[in-house]
């Protein structure tokens, strides 16, 4: 009788946390709604202040910009741009400053935002020919006892959201055993819009503008007739369109923490970003990525305060810290703009979510060796997404990595996890 009062007691602490939660978060986004039309007229008078032009945002619906779904789509991109919910907005406070504002010519804009970074490192792409900042480890033929050249393998490695070549050069390279090192060629890039790559303004960061960048950068110059790729979290979703695209060159797909949530192509979108920012205060992780996936000009803000002025904050940290070099993750955080990462979150991941279903059925067809690597314990990404993949892929294998979260699957075990590349390799 005392087990059946304490599970009953248990509970009914739970439920009564949960409803405190979600009042909480209910207040505290209606708060967030306000504050971000709040933004949205001010950087509107910003924008035409510092640059001479109104800035354009995702604040109105697609039929009041003059577009259809349909239309947008086709072009790549998310409808989740337009239907993220605010309670301000829908009554239509924007509407009325926009009347009242009248209407404005847009006049020619600087490459660079006056809210963005344009420190060296950040503008270095300017002027030059639009390719991605990528690293390339060559076979090492020194080892060759034999002093023949050999008939290297190729692999390409995908970075996650707001992360950099750096996550694959610092965990994985520096573990490649000898042999591995001998006849395999290694390609890691920044994505566009991250790192040291571009970061146009004039870009909507479409799953084909990214894979255009890779083809562009790596693909057609080096002549890769037959490659391995490995990719993490957000790099999943672009290495499966990549792979669908060259079927016959893809020896084999290492997907770790795979964003795949089964859905209808109509609501898929949606589903992603409810499931991977859903407005709720806590935990913490979820609350901060449904401030930077939710409202646009918030995000704007947080970027101006925090990437803009990343090498202030990489010298406090540095001071702090009393290390000269800063761990490479803290390094990339900053290092995109708000356009880019706003654009990539909704058009790669909420949008390349509805063409998930296709990609894993024709990449189950071509019987292309995938395997699904995964932590048990990520908040970010459940591990049933990997096994709701697997549904869509038989023969697709999931390894799965006990105590491990969205990044300690890899972080922690660099070892473990190059010794499984290296045996998917090795096999496929």
């Amino acid at each position: 009788m005392l087990g059946i009062q304490s599970i009953s007691a248990r509970r009914w602490m739970e439920k009564s946390a949960n409803s405190l939660v979600s009042a909480i978060s209910f207040l505290v986004f209606a708060f967030l709604d306000l504050l971000d039309c709040i933004l949205c007229i001010f950087y509107r008078w910003a924008d035409e202040f510092m640059e001479g032009n109104t800035s354009t945002c995702y604040c109105q619906s697609i039929e009041k910009q003059g577009k259809t779904e349909e239309d947008e789509r086709e072009s790549g991109v998310s409808e989740t741009l337009y239907v993220r919910k605010n309670v301000f907005r829908d009554l239509g406070v924007l509407e009325m400053s926009r009347e009242r504002e009248g209407g404005r010519k847009n006049r020619s804009s600087t490459a660079v935002r006056w809210s963005d970074c344009s420190c060296e490192s950040c503008v270095s792409w300017h002027g030059k020919a639009e390719k991605l900042h990528f690293v390339v480890q060559e076979p090492n033929q020194a080892a060759n006892e034999d002093g023949k050249e050999n008939s290297a393998e190729n692999v390409i490695f995908l970075h996650g959201f707001i992360s950099s070549s750096s996550f694959w050069i610092e965990t994985v390279f520096p573990n490649l055993s000898d042999s591995t090192k001998l006849n395999y060629r290694f390609f890691t890039v920044d994505l566009l819009g991250f790192g040291r790559s571009p970061k146009p303004r004039d870009c909507l960061y479409t799953l084909d503008d990214h894979l255009r960048m890779i083809e562009k950068t790596i693909i057609e110059p080096f002549q890769l007739n037959s490659f391995h790729l490995v990719a993490h979290s957000m790099g999943c979703i672009i290495a499966l369109a990549l792979a669908v695209k060259h079927q016959n060159s893809v020896k084999s797909i290492t997907l770790t923490a795979l964003p795949y949530f089964p859905s209808s192509k109509e609501k898929a979108s949606q589903t992603a970003l409810n499931r991977l920012a859903e407005r709720r205060v806590w935990p913490p992780l979820l609350f901060g990525s449904s401030i930077m996936s939710w409202y646009e000009h918030l995000g704007r803000s947080i970027c101006f305060l925090v990437c803009r002025n990343h090498r202030t904050w990489e010298w406090i940290l540095q001071l702090l810290t009393r290390k000269r070099d800063l761990r490479f993750t803290i390094v990339d955080l900053p290092r995109h703009t708000h356009h880019s990462a706003w654009h990539t979150m909704h058009n790669v991941i909420c949008g390349g979510a509805r063409l998930m279903d296709d990609y894993l059925e024709i990449l189950n067809k071509s019987r292309v060796m995938i395997t699904l690597i995964h932590g048990d314990k990520d908040q970010v990404v459940p591990l049933k997404c990997s096994y709701n993949a697997k549904v869509k892929v038989p023969h697709a294998e999931v390894k799965t990595i006990t105590n491990a979260d969205h990044c300690t699957v890899i972080f922690g075990r660099e070892k473990d996890f190059t010794r499984d590349l290296e045996k998917i390799w090795s096999t496929s």
